[in-house]
């Protein structure tokens, strides 16, 4: 008998069912890289299927988005893009989400979609890249970093002011996004009155979730009231993606007239990529560091073992981005933040939601129309707007109790309107290492920690901003 089945007690014998979920947390040790099973080492909670479903959705959503940003570039047809998010979705969650995050390393989050990187994808095809180098070298870059522990030690180099302005300004750039795209598509279809109905009964849901303390029931009970509402009012739907499965040979997604119809890359398409690649990587740490701050906020004392490891998430996510792009798919990878965020705040563990969202990724490729369902705007935007960037702009703002806090995190949020969130993350964590705003902060760490490592991150990540164009008034140097 495993030490979590001796210690861990029934939900009967607490006064809250938050109590139970927190003692579970601080009971569970799950094992890094060996086997874990369900009843020995974890067990399935009603609460899991909150991120299990977020995690779905969100995952057709940004799948689609990068693939499709791509079948632009290339001149690729939507079936393309509806088959290759299929086999994206089945590919993941048979050899990396169920086995990896579920069974050998509960402590590795699901490996996701690089939503950042996505406005690049244009500018990655015109200055010819190739979707296969591309995430070749992006799995080298990720392993090297993983390996070498270098994402878990910037993780622990950014203080909690630049942290708590890192989380405010993605969830203010994500809400902000969000909410023009739900309110452009209903101008669209002449129901802006579906956009103003939607998000009014949204704000009172999450609301009246919040004050009883069932924030992580937001994203079914928010969709759910989404989609009935916009029905009600007469907004166009229709189910168009039939049952199926995918092409699953590699040979046809990187064939000349099949697939992805541009062949396999050669040294030139490689050389192309590796800005772009190593730009993916040093946009991951603030990242990782979004998701597991959700863990660290909502989790008790005493369940650190149960905290996702940045290190392990990178090299699983780096495996499967390399393994991904040799079989043919167009996803660019990073941490599952719908699927972390959710999880958090429900406080529940990975292993046991990473199965469940595995499962419905299979089912929702299988029967087809769950797909159609996922990417309607009105269940999508309110999805991501109450679990993902709404409460990535709470937690950012909790971060804030002293003046030294709100010094950093207004710097952090300044530089990242400037630029975008990689540089405001870097120019932060070099001034707060610095000292600028918490000198005995500075004064306790190292040199290598204080100078050398948050500047040459600075240094490095400036000078790939300034190759791929997105610095302000410098031109793209690719």
């Amino acid at each position: 008998m495993s030490e979590y089945s001796k210690n861990r007690k029934p939900a009967k014998e607490f006064f809250s069912r938050q109590e139970y979920l927190e003692n579970e947390l601080k009971t569970m040790n799950p094992k890094r890289w060996k086997l874990n099973l369900p009843g020995r080492d974890f067990r399935f909670e009603f609460e899991d299927l909150v991120p299990a479903i977020s995690g779905t959705i969100g995952k057709i959503v940004m799948v689609t988005a990068i693939v499709s940003a791509f079948a632009a570039g290339f001149g690729l047809t939507p079936e393309f893009v509806v088959e290759n998010v299929r086999f994206e979705l089945l590919l993941v969650a048979i050899l990396f989400v169920i086995p990896i995050s579920g069974f050998f390393n509960p402590r590795a989050n699901l490996p996701g979609t690089h939503g950042p990187l996505i406005p690049l994808i244009g500018l990655i095809v015109l200055a010819g890249g190739h979707p296969l180098a591309l995430g070749l070298m992006i799995g080298l870059f990720g392993l090297i970093l993983g390996l070498a522990k270098g994402g878990s030690r910037l993780v622990n180099l950014t203080g909690n002011s630049v942290r708590a302005g890192l989380l405010i300004i993605l969830g203010m750039l994500g809400l902000i996004g969000q909410m023009n795209s739900f309110r452009t598509w209903a101008n669209g279809i002449g129901m802006e009155s579906v956009f103003l109905v939607v998000i009014a009964a949204t704000i009172i849901i999450y609301a009246l979730l919040a004050r009883i303390g069932k924030r992580w029931l937001a994203i079914p009970l928010g969709t759910g009231l989404a989609i009935v509402i916009a029905l009600i009012m007469g907004a166009p739907f229709s189910f168009e993606t039939s049952p199926g499965i995918p092409n699953l040979n590699p040979m046809y997604w990187w064939g000349e007239d099949t697939g992805w119809k541009i062949g396999l890359p050669n040294l030139e398409h490689f050389i192309a990529v590796i800005p772009f690649a190593a730009l993916a990587i040093a946009m991951w740490p603030p990242d990782f560091l979004g998701h597991r701050v959700f863990q660290e906020m909502n989790y008790p004392k005493g369940s650190e073992k149960t905290l996702m490891h940045v290190d392990d998430t990178m090299i699983s996510c780096s495996v499967r981005q390399a393994v991904g792009s040799v079989l043919g798919g167009g996803n660019i990878t990073s941490s599952w933040g719908t699927f972390m965020i959710p999880s958090g705040i429900a406080k529940r563990p990975i292993p046991a939601g990473a199965i469940l969202t595995g499962v419905l990724c299979i089912v929702a490729v299988l029967v087809g129309y769950p797909m159609d369902l996922a990417i309607w705007e009105p269940a999508l935007r309110v999805a991501l707007i109450v679990g993902v960037f709404l409460p990535l702009l709470e937690a950012g703002m909790a971060m804030v109790k002293t003046t030294k806090d709100a010094e950093g995190a207004g710097i952090c949020i300044i530089s990242s309107v400037l630029v975008n969130p990689v540089f405001g993350w870097t120019l932060a964590m070099l001034l707060d290492n610095l000292g600028i705003f918490d000198k005995e902060r500075a004064r306790a760490l190292p040199t290598i920690d204080r100078v050398i490592i948050p500047a040459v991150t600075f240094v490095v990540i400036t000078v790939f901003l300034v190759l791929a164009g997105l610095i302000p008034g410098i031109p793209a140097m690719l």
